[in-house]
Order: C-alpha cells, then structure tokens, then sequence
C-alpha cells in the first residue's frame, strides 16, 4: 500500500475533504476517528493473536492425526487381503449364489456409533465399534465351510480398525477446511484490514497535527497584529 506523501495529507485539510481509503469510506480527521481507528487496530491485532494461535493448535492437530492416520491404515491392508482371499476361496468352493444368500439372511452382529467431539471448535466424527451378545456364528453351517468362517472373524476383528482409520480421515478433512478458513482470515488481517487501520491512523494523526500548525500560525498573526495596534 503506497503512503500519501505530505502534499497529499495536507491537501485534504486545506480543502476540507476527507481521506478516502478506508475500505471504500470516507475518513474524517478529528480526534473522534482518530480514537476510533486505534481502538479498531488494537481490538483486530487482538483477534489476529487469537487465530493465529488457533491455526498453531490445529496445524499441530492435523499433524499428530496424519501420523495416527497412517498407523492405522499400516494395520488394515494386510488383514484386508486375507479377507479377500478367504471370501474368494468361499466363492469358488460354494458359489457366488450360496455366498450371497448367506450374506443376505445373516443378521448385523456389530453396530457402528457415530456421535462428534469438538477439537478447537471444530466438530469431528467419532465412531464406536459394538458387539451384540452373540456366542455362535450368526448362520447355519449346512451350506458353509471354514473359509466363510475364518472371513467373519477377520472381519468382525478388523472392523474397529478400520472405522479408527475413517475417523482419523474425516477428522483431517474437517480440520483442514477449518485451517484453510482461519489462514484466509488471518491474511485479511494481515495484510488488508491492519495495515489500513494503521494508515488511517498516520493519515489522521499527520492531518491533525497539521491543522494544528495552522491555528497555531494564526494565532500568532492575530497576536502579532493585536500587539502592533497597541503599539
């Protein structure tokens, strides 16, 4: 943002216009903008503190959540392709038509919770994995083998995880949208709404001081005239 140099303050005051550069309004110089502008830069500094110590919390968030992130996807492509395999050898040892049927008439044993926490003011998903009280396989064993079984049970072992890792996915979205957002207003602080209160500022201050000089020559003109008559 370019200054006005003193040519350009002084000519506002001799003319009796007002500074124009104030987020498209007009900006007189008396003392009451003058206050006014100060308490505006101090309350906008205040705020810049304020988020950007939000955008250090949640960068430090975003982080430990990647790594936790990666932890649990680490844990769950292994198992996943055991589970692929076991319902493959299902498929080819019964057929795709007793596999379905099977899958289709067994009953949910595990519910998946879905409730939110906050994490600096930011609401994020949080799933609970839980069991219904089942002690046996929850289907007839007449038409099944062990490899639907031994699906089932990975499955039912690796489902917890893998909810754990879409929490931590989703939690990263979440927090990195509120990121984005709190960067785009920390740098219209920076570099828009704080430097233009500051130049208000300076412009005000510059404009009353120079009026001030001006009354000032008057008056000793009018004292200097006064006394002349005396004389």
């Amino acid at each position: 943002m370019r200054l006005l140099d003193q040519r350009q303050i002084r000519r506002p005051i001799l003319s009796g216009k007002n500074n124009k550069m104030s987020f498209g309004q007009n900006v007189s110089a008396t003392k009451i903008e003058l206050l006014k502008f100060k308490k505006s830069s101090q309350v906008a500094t205040m705020v810049q503190k304020i988020l950007d110590d939000k955008r250090k919390v949640l960068l430090k968030n975003i982080e430990e959540m990647i790594e936790e992130a990666s932890k649990a996807r680490g844990g769950i492509w292994e198992p996943l392709q055991d589970i692929y395999k076991s319902v493959n050898e299902a498929y080819l040892a019964l057929g795709s038509d007793t596999v379905d049927s099977v899958a289709e008439s067994t009953p949910p044993v595990m519910e998946v919770e879905v409730s939110t926490r906050r994490v600096v003011d930011v609401k994020i998903p949080a799933l609970s994995v839980t069991e219904k009280d089942t002690k046996s396989m929850p289907y007839g064993f007449a038409d099944t083998n062990s490899s639907i079984d031994r699906a089932a049970k990975q499955i039912k072992e690796l489902l917890p995880k893998i909810c754990k890792a879409a929490e931590y996915e989703n939690s990263i979205f979440s927090l990195a949208k509120a990121l984005e957002k709190t960067q785009k207003l920390l740098n219209a602080l920076e570099n828009v709404i704080i430097p233009q209160y500051q130049h208000n500022i300076r412009f005000i201050a510059q404009a009353l001081e120079e009026k001030e000089r001006e009354e000032f020559a008057k008056l000793k003109k009018v004292k200097a005239k006064i006394e002349s008559r005396k004389s």
